[in-house]
């Protein structure tokens, strides 16, 4: 046992909750490990289909695309048992809509037998799981992960263990990775609308089955500022085997945290990697907070204070507090939507014209112990109760409840609170919680909210979590309950998928064809002699191996291009305003074009503000590749170059149009001097006709102000 956690057993946790930069991480105990979902640039991992996202909005989904309706239920695991997150998800009484667009067919909608591992995804998580030093297990058994909130249509996800007991490397020490798999991604959301008999969920199944691999760590983070290092470390590694998808939502980091005196949570949603010490550090307020709570709870019912340390927690003083606070909460509603006939809440108004019911119940013994809001000293969220419970409700799918904590307010007044605590029988020392939705709902949401309030007498509960998101950014580092954490009921094999064996030769194929590393590619690029910011954004952009082949030369035969120009060109919009200019997309311009067009200019052959039209005009009309040899599309480029006017003009020519410029603004030049060169640029290029190369009109146009000047 490390001396900290021996220390944190003998010792109240001490912390300022107001100020959670502040918490120490080792004198709470701190656990944390992280959760890696990345997307391979593969197709599906069992359907054979091309893995693509497209852009509809609910609104825009073409009539043509089949929609199919379900509702799910969970099942028992191979076990015999149900999973408790998919019990709780089937007692939501939500129903679901799939939308299926081209790249979804018969697997994605659940009426066609899944195909074999995609060779391609497997062949990326082994490369990966050799670049993190794993262990590959012998063979590959995908396994049926059960799954009931509708975001995949057969009610289960498929997984699959590839490699364990692996290693990365942080500056500040190694982090053991547990587990490598490769798994299915889930459906996309698309809207959620309510109705009178439960939830509807729209989902589309572009992302359904799309190749993830999944890299879970071992608790080996020191910090939350480690663990944002550990996730930057890992993200590197698997960006550098060039085998997986980039962009928005490809990655997505979940969190596994606990101290001493809390318990474990997994925490979605991190985005963000700068977000994730602050989430880190609010999350452990919030158990250092909850456990203060509880240990109040207990001494005011007489009952044995929460252990500072999970470990020592007594499994019958457990059971007894469970008894207890079941016997001081019972789950008793009471309808008291009279109570509320002449509110002026708004929102009460509009529910009860639309058929809802405000329900109550009581909290015996939890007045001022809900909270209101508040925020800490970095403008976070504080803690609370109340906000907690509301979590509960919400995933009944009510928008929220009222509390005593915060009322009279939100156009409740205090004559109507005083109404609810006599219909509730409720003394000075209870609390109530009122919910205003359909009955069934209201019902469904406050035997949550009770059920929560009984947690309150124990430690946090063990269940996963979301960020608070925003406008795309998380609102503060906090988070809200989403559902419990999955057990080990929720997995069982999946007979439809044969299994592959993974033999020495397979793996040792793999472990000696590894990609380069973030280091190695770096060394590489700076042989070149180009700066450190192209170097890095060459790197970032992951253009750094095309970069390398045009500067060798030898792509279709194109000669070597300068490393610096060649770089400039693969970080500005070059390839973007090609693709404009031909109405195709950006990476549909073929790399050949690109290095044909970059040689033709620094050959001579053509203006640099020739290179995006003439590189238009060579994918619309030119030779392709396939049709003609290097030399051959060269001197077509240079032909039509001549013809389309982008041929540079000779220098005596250029000098010419300059000389004649000069004169016709001698008093200008006179009067600016030096500042006149830009101004003047425009005025030579426009007589030349764009018949010049901007580089030397600017060279001459200066060597001859000077003079004059």
């Amino acid at each position: 046992m490390s001396e900290s956690l021996a220390t944190s057993i003998r010792m109240e946790p001490v912390g300022d909750v107001f100020a959670s930069d502040s918490l120490n991480p080792q004198g709470l105990g701190f656990m944390c490990g992280l959760e890696i979902h990345q997307q391979l640039a593969t197709g599906k991992l069992h359907s054979r289909m091309p893995s693509r996202l497209y852009e509809q909005s609910i609104e825009e989904i073409p009539q043509e695309w089949t929609q199919s309706h379900r509702k799910l239920r969970a099942s028992q695991g191979e076990g015999g048992r149900v999973d408790i997150a998919a019990r709780f998800e089937e007692r939501r009484n939500r129903s679901f809509v799939y939308v299926q667009p081209p790249n979804a067919g018969l697997i994605e909608i659940d009426e066609a037998p899944p195909l074999e591992h995609d060779k391609d995804a497997v062949n990326a998580v082994l490369t990966m799981s050799a670049m993190m030093e794993a262990k590959p297990v012998s063979s590959l058994q995908a396994m049926r992960k059960t799954v009931v909130d509708g975001s995949n249509t057969s009610g289960f996800q498929r997984t699959t263990l590839v490699a364990t007991n692996g290693v990365i490397s942080t500056n500040s020490g190694t982090v053991g990775i547990d587990v490598i798999c490769l798994e299915e991604d889930s459906a996309r959301k698309l809207d959620t609308k309510s109705t009178n008999s439960g939830e509807v969920v729209y989902y589309i199944l572009d992302r359904l089955g799309m190749p993830l691999v999944e890299i879970a760590t071992a608790p080996d983070v020191q910090t939350p500022d480690h663990a944002k290092e550990v996730a930057i470390a890992l993200g590197t590694l698997l960006r550098d085997t060039r085998m997986v998808r980039r962009g928005l939502g490809s990655i997505r980091q979940d969190l596994n945290v606990s101290i001493a005196c809390g318990d474990r949570v997994e925490i979605k949603g991190c985005q963000d990697l700068d977000w994730i010490p602050k989430i880190i550090r609010l999350e452990m307020a919030r158990q250092l907070h909850f456990y203060r709570l509880a240990n109040t709870l207990r001494s005011e019912a007489g009952l044995p204070a929460l252990p500072p340390d999970r470990r020592q927690d007594s499994t019958p003083v457990e059971n007894r507090v469970s008894t207890s606070a079941k016997s001081r909460l019972p789950i008793t509603i009471q309808n008291i939507t009279t109570e509320f006939e002449t509110c002026d809440s708004e929102m009460v108004k509009k529910s009860l014209e639309s058929g809802a019911v405000v329900k109550g119940i009581s909290l015996p013994g939890f007045a001022n112990k809900l909270g209101t809001k508040e925020v800490d000293k970095n403008g976070s969220q504080m803690p609370r109760l109340g906000r907690e419970l509301a979590s509960a409700a919400k995933l009944a799918g009510v928008a929220g409840i009222f509390h005593s904590d915060e009322l009279p307010a939100y156009g409740i007044n205090s004559t109507e609170v005083e109404r609810v605590r006599e219909a509730l029988n409720l003394s000075e020392m209870d609390a109530f919680i009122l919910c205003v939705a359909p009955e069934w709902q209201a019902d469904l949401a406050l035997e949550s909210v009770v059920n929560r309030a009984r947690m309150a007498y124990h430690r946090i509960p063990q269940e996963v979590r979301n960020v608070v998101i925003r406008k795309g950014s998380p609102e503060d580092g906090t988070t809200t309950a989403m559902r419990p954490l999955p057990g080990g009921a929720r997995m069982y094999p999946e007979t439809d998928i044969p299994v592959l064996e993974i033999n020495g030769d397979y793996w040792k194929t793999i472990s000696e064809n590894l990609p380069m590393n973030r280091s190695e590619r770096f060394n590489r690029l700076e042989k070149f002699k180009i700066s450190s910011n192209q170097i890095e954004a060459l790197l970032g952009s992951e253009l750094d191996d095309i970069f390398v082949i045009g500067v060798e030369g030898g792509l279709h035969h194109c000669p070597s291009l300068p490393a610096k120009a060649w770089a400039s060109i693969l970080l500005d919009n070059t390839r973007s305003d090609i693709a404009k200019a031909t109405n195709l997309v950006e990476k549909e311009i073929n790399w050949s074009i690109l290095t044909l067009a970059v040689h033709a200019r620094e050959d001579g052959i053509i203006t640099r503000e020739g290179l995006i039209p003439m590189a238009a005009l060579m994918i619309t009309e030119g030779p392709t590749i396939g049709e003609a040899e290097f030399e051959t599309r060269l001197n077509w480029f240079a032909n039509r170059a001549e013809k389309e006017g982008f041929t540079p003009a000779d220098t005596s020519v250029v000098e010419d149009a300059v000389d004649t410029i000069l004169a016709e603004r001698a008093d200008f030049v006179a009067e600016r001097g030096m500042a006149a060169v830009g101004p003047l640029m425009g005025m030579v290029m426009g007589k030349l006709g764009g018949a010049a190369d901007g580089k030397v009109v600017s060279q001459i146009l200066r060597e001859k102000i000077q003079k004059l000047t």
